[in-house]
Protein backbone atom coordinates (compact mmCIF):
# COMPACT_ATOMS: atom_id res chain seq x y z
CA UNK A 1 0.00 0.00 0.00
CA UNK A 2 1.65 3.31 -1.48
CA UNK A 3 2.05 6.31 1.45
CA UNK A 4 -1.20 8.31 -0.09
CA UNK A 5 -3.40 5.27 0.12
CA UNK A 6 -2.11 4.86 4.11
CA UNK A 7 -2.86 7.96 4.99
CA UNK A 8 -6.45 8.02 3.67
CA UNK A 9 -6.95 4.95 5.49
CA UNK A 10 -5.77 6.33 8.62
CA UNK A 11 -8.10 9.21 8.31
CA UNK A 12 -10.78 7.27 7.85
CA UNK A 13 -9.67 5.41 11.08
CA UNK A 14 -9.28 8.84 12.74
CA UNK A 15 -12.13 10.94 11.34
CA UNK A 16 -14.54 7.99 10.80
CA UNK A 17 -17.69 9.28 8.82
CA UNK A 18 -21.28 7.39 9.84
CA UNK A 19 -23.44 6.54 6.81
CA UNK A 20 -26.09 4.41 6.16
CA UNK A 21 -28.69 3.49 3.42
CA UNK A 22 -31.06 5.48 2.47
CA UNK A 23 -34.50 4.46 1.72
CA UNK A 24 -37.02 6.47 0.07
CA UNK A 25 -40.76 6.16 -0.35
CA UNK A 26 -43.76 8.41 -0.80
CA UNK A 27 -44.24 8.95 3.06
CA UNK A 28 -41.40 11.64 3.56
CA UNK A 29 -41.54 14.20 0.92
CA UNK A 30 -38.09 14.53 -0.27
CA UNK A 31 -36.69 17.07 -2.80
CA UNK A 32 -33.11 16.07 -4.63
CA UNK A 33 -30.70 19.15 -5.07
CA UNK A 34 -27.36 19.17 -7.90
CA UNK A 35 -24.75 21.22 -7.62
CA UNK A 36 -22.83 21.99 -10.26
CA UNK A 37 -23.35 19.27 -12.51
CA UNK A 38 -22.01 21.05 -15.02
CA UNK A 39 -19.32 20.39 -18.39
CA UNK A 40 -16.99 22.94 -16.95
CA UNK A 41 -16.32 20.59 -13.77
CA UNK A 42 -17.55 17.41 -14.62
CA UNK A 43 -16.50 16.68 -18.13
CA UNK A 44 -12.82 16.14 -19.49
CA UNK A 45 -10.93 18.98 -21.26
CA UNK A 46 -13.94 21.33 -20.86
CA UNK A 47 -12.47 23.94 -19.16
CA UNK A 48 -9.59 25.11 -16.69
CA UNK A 49 -11.76 23.58 -13.77
CA UNK A 50 -12.55 20.58 -15.37
CA UNK A 51 -10.74 17.28 -15.19
CA UNK A 52 -7.79 16.45 -17.36
CA UNK A 53 -8.06 13.11 -18.04
CA UNK A 54 -11.00 10.41 -16.93
CA UNK A 55 -12.18 10.57 -13.51
CA UNK A 56 -13.21 7.46 -12.03
CA UNK A 57 -15.03 9.79 -8.72
CA UNK A 58 -16.56 12.17 -11.07
CA UNK A 59 -17.71 10.03 -13.44
CA UNK A 60 -19.60 7.30 -10.52
CA UNK A 61 -20.89 11.18 -9.29
CA UNK A 62 -22.25 11.54 -12.46
CA UNK A 63 -23.84 8.16 -13.07
CA UNK A 64 -25.45 8.13 -9.71
CA UNK A 65 -26.89 11.34 -10.33
CA UNK A 66 -28.35 10.10 -13.57
CA UNK A 67 -29.76 7.26 -11.52
CA UNK A 68 -31.27 9.62 -9.01
CA UNK A 69 -32.49 12.14 -11.28
CA UNK A 70 -34.41 9.54 -13.53
CA UNK A 71 -35.77 7.86 -10.58
CA UNK A 72 -37.62 11.43 -9.19
CA UNK A 73 -38.75 12.55 -12.44
CA UNK A 74 -40.90 9.01 -12.86
CA UNK A 75 -42.02 9.85 -9.47
CA UNK A 76 -42.45 13.45 -9.95
CA UNK A 77 -40.53 14.18 -6.97
CA UNK A 78 -38.86 18.08 -7.17
CA UNK A 79 -35.51 17.99 -7.92
CA UNK A 80 -33.14 21.79 -7.95
CA UNK A 81 -30.07 21.90 -9.97
CA UNK A 82 -27.75 24.66 -9.54
CA UNK A 83 -25.15 25.57 -12.49
CA UNK A 84 -21.86 27.40 -12.05
CA UNK A 85 -22.47 30.33 -13.72
CA UNK A 86 -19.86 33.39 -13.49
CA UNK A 87 -19.98 36.67 -15.98
CA UNK A 88 -16.62 37.10 -17.53
CA UNK A 89 -15.91 40.65 -15.91
CA UNK A 90 -16.11 39.12 -12.18
CA UNK A 91 -13.51 37.23 -11.13
CA UNK A 92 -13.89 34.37 -8.01
CA UNK A 93 -10.86 34.43 -6.30
CA UNK A 94 -8.42 31.81 -6.37
CA UNK A 95 -9.98 30.26 -9.34
CA UNK A 96 -9.10 31.00 -12.90
CA UNK A 97 -11.78 32.12 -14.84
CA UNK A 98 -14.82 29.23 -15.21
CA UNK A 99 -17.91 28.17 -16.33
CA UNK A 100 -18.73 31.35 -18.17
CA UNK A 101 -21.97 32.48 -18.84
CA UNK A 102 -23.30 31.72 -22.49
CA UNK A 103 -20.53 28.86 -22.78
CA UNK A 104 -20.67 25.37 -22.88
CA UNK A 105 -18.76 25.26 -19.41
CA UNK A 106 -21.70 26.07 -18.15
CA UNK A 107 -24.57 24.07 -19.29
CA UNK A 108 -25.25 20.60 -17.58
CA UNK A 109 -23.38 17.42 -18.75
CA UNK A 110 -24.93 16.10 -21.77
CA UNK A 111 -26.49 12.68 -19.59
CA UNK A 112 -27.90 15.47 -17.53
CA UNK A 113 -29.67 18.08 -20.52
CA UNK A 114 -32.90 16.84 -20.51
CA UNK A 115 -33.53 17.96 -17.47
CA UNK A 116 -33.93 21.39 -18.99
CA UNK A 117 -37.07 19.99 -20.07
CA UNK A 118 -38.40 18.43 -17.16
CA UNK A 119 -41.48 20.40 -15.19
CA UNK A 120 -40.38 18.79 -12.00
CA UNK A 121 -36.88 20.20 -12.34
CA UNK A 122 -35.89 24.06 -11.02
CA UNK A 123 -32.41 24.92 -12.83
CA UNK A 124 -30.99 27.67 -11.32
CA UNK A 125 -27.88 29.56 -12.55
CA UNK A 126 -25.10 30.89 -9.45
CA UNK A 127 -22.71 33.20 -9.45
CA UNK A 128 -20.71 31.93 -6.28
CA UNK A 129 -19.68 29.00 -4.51
CA UNK A 130 -22.12 28.48 -2.21
CA UNK A 131 -25.81 27.79 -3.56
CA UNK A 132 -28.09 29.03 -0.75
CA UNK A 133 -26.30 32.48 -1.02
CA UNK A 134 -26.89 32.21 -4.96
CA UNK A 135 -30.15 31.64 -4.59
CA UNK A 136 -30.95 34.84 -3.26
CA UNK A 137 -33.07 37.34 -5.52
CA UNK A 138 -32.17 41.20 -5.69
CA UNK A 139 -35.34 41.48 -3.29
CA UNK A 140 -34.08 39.44 -0.80
CA UNK A 141 -36.15 36.88 -1.73
CA UNK A 142 -34.38 32.98 -1.69
CA UNK A 143 -35.50 30.48 -5.07
CA UNK A 144 -34.54 27.75 -2.70
CA UNK A 145 -36.25 28.33 0.12
CA UNK A 146 -39.07 28.94 -1.73
CA UNK A 147 -38.48 25.60 -3.49
CA UNK A 148 -38.72 24.00 0.08
CA UNK A 149 -41.65 25.65 1.06
CA UNK A 150 -43.79 24.72 -1.84
CA UNK A 151 -43.04 21.71 -2.15
CA UNK A 152 -43.67 21.24 1.25
CA UNK A 153 -40.36 19.27 1.85
CA UNK A 154 -39.03 17.06 4.81
CA UNK A 155 -35.56 16.55 3.62
CA UNK A 156 -34.02 17.02 0.46
CA UNK A 157 -30.75 14.77 -0.96
CA UNK A 158 -27.79 16.28 -1.98
CA UNK A 159 -25.38 15.11 -4.62
CA UNK A 160 -22.93 16.48 -6.83
CA UNK A 161 -19.07 18.46 -7.25
CA UNK A 162 -17.38 19.68 -5.16
CA UNK A 163 -17.76 17.51 -2.09
CA UNK A 164 -15.49 20.08 0.12
CA UNK A 165 -16.17 23.43 -1.80
CA UNK A 166 -19.54 24.12 -3.17
CA UNK A 167 -21.37 20.96 -1.79
CA UNK A 168 -19.85 21.76 1.31
CA UNK A 169 -20.95 25.19 1.74
CA UNK A 170 -24.47 24.60 0.61
CA UNK A 171 -24.88 22.09 2.95
CA UNK A 172 -23.59 24.42 5.99
CA UNK A 173 -25.93 26.89 4.92
CA UNK A 174 -28.73 25.03 4.02
CA UNK A 175 -28.38 23.51 7.98
CA UNK A 176 -27.68 26.54 9.70
CA UNK A 177 -31.07 28.06 8.22
CA UNK A 178 -33.24 24.98 9.40
CA UNK A 179 -31.78 25.41 12.75
CA UNK A 180 -33.12 29.06 12.58
CA UNK A 181 -36.23 27.82 11.21
CA UNK A 182 -36.26 29.61 8.17
CA UNK A 183 -36.65 26.23 5.98
CA UNK A 184 -39.91 25.08 7.87
CA UNK A 185 -40.81 21.50 7.59
CA UNK A 186 -37.52 20.77 6.56
CA UNK A 187 -35.53 18.13 9.54
CA UNK A 188 -33.09 16.22 7.00
CA UNK A 189 -30.45 17.42 5.11
CA UNK A 190 -28.71 13.95 3.41
CA UNK A 191 -25.35 13.80 1.82
CA UNK A 192 -25.12 10.61 -0.77
CA UNK A 193 -21.53 9.97 -0.69
CA UNK A 194 -21.46 8.30 -3.87
CA UNK A 195 -22.93 11.03 -5.98
CA UNK A 196 -20.50 13.23 -4.91
CA UNK A 197 -16.83 14.13 -6.35
CA UNK A 198 -14.12 16.52 -5.77
CA UNK A 199 -11.02 17.42 -7.91
CA UNK A 200 -7.66 15.41 -7.93
CA UNK A 201 -4.43 17.44 -7.99
CA UNK A 202 -1.38 15.21 -6.45
CA UNK A 203 0.82 16.64 -4.30
CA UNK A 204 3.71 15.48 -6.69
CA UNK A 205 1.98 17.74 -9.33
CA UNK A 206 1.62 20.89 -6.94
CA UNK A 207 5.53 20.35 -6.26
CA UNK A 208 6.47 20.91 -9.70
CA UNK A 209 3.71 23.65 -10.67
CA UNK A 210 3.87 26.82 -8.06
CA UNK A 211 0.60 27.48 -9.74
CA UNK A 212 -1.43 24.92 -8.27
CA UNK A 213 -2.22 23.23 -4.65
CA UNK A 214 -2.51 20.35 -4.05
CA UNK A 215 -6.01 18.66 -3.20
CA UNK A 216 -5.49 14.85 -2.96
CA UNK A 217 -9.04 13.59 -3.88
CA UNK A 218 -9.40 10.60 -1.91
CA UNK A 219 -8.40 12.55 1.03
CA UNK A 220 -10.50 15.75 0.18
CA UNK A 221 -13.19 14.03 -0.75
CA UNK A 222 -13.65 12.42 2.98
CA UNK A 223 -12.92 15.63 4.74
CA UNK A 224 -15.73 16.96 2.88
CA UNK A 225 -17.98 14.45 4.01
CA UNK A 226 -16.92 14.31 7.69
CA UNK A 227 -17.42 18.35 7.71
CA UNK A 228 -20.86 18.00 6.30
CA UNK A 229 -21.76 15.32 8.96
CA UNK A 230 -19.94 17.13 11.60
CA UNK A 231 -22.41 19.75 10.99
CA UNK A 232 -25.34 18.08 11.20
CA UNK A 233 -25.48 16.13 7.79
CA UNK A 234 -26.75 12.62 7.43
CA UNK A 235 -24.64 10.45 5.22
CA UNK A 236 -26.26 8.14 2.81
CA UNK A 237 -23.84 5.32 1.39
CA UNK A 238 -26.34 4.06 -1.25
CA UNK A 239 -29.84 5.24 -2.08
CA UNK A 240 -32.46 2.98 -2.52
CA UNK A 241 -36.77 3.37 -3.87
CA UNK A 242 -39.19 1.53 -1.88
Amino acid sequence: MGSHSQTVELLREEIPVTQQPLFLSEDIKTGLVLVDLVNGFCTVGAGNLAPREPDKQISKMVDESVRLCKAFCEKKWPIFAFLDCHHPDIPEPPYPPHCLAGTDEAKLVPELLWLENEPNATLRRKECIDGFLGSVEKDGSNVFIDWVKNNQLKQVLVAGICTDICVLDFVCSVLSARNRLWLSPLENVIVYSQACATYDVPVHVAKTNKDVVSHPQELMNHIGLYIAWGRGAKIASEVLFE
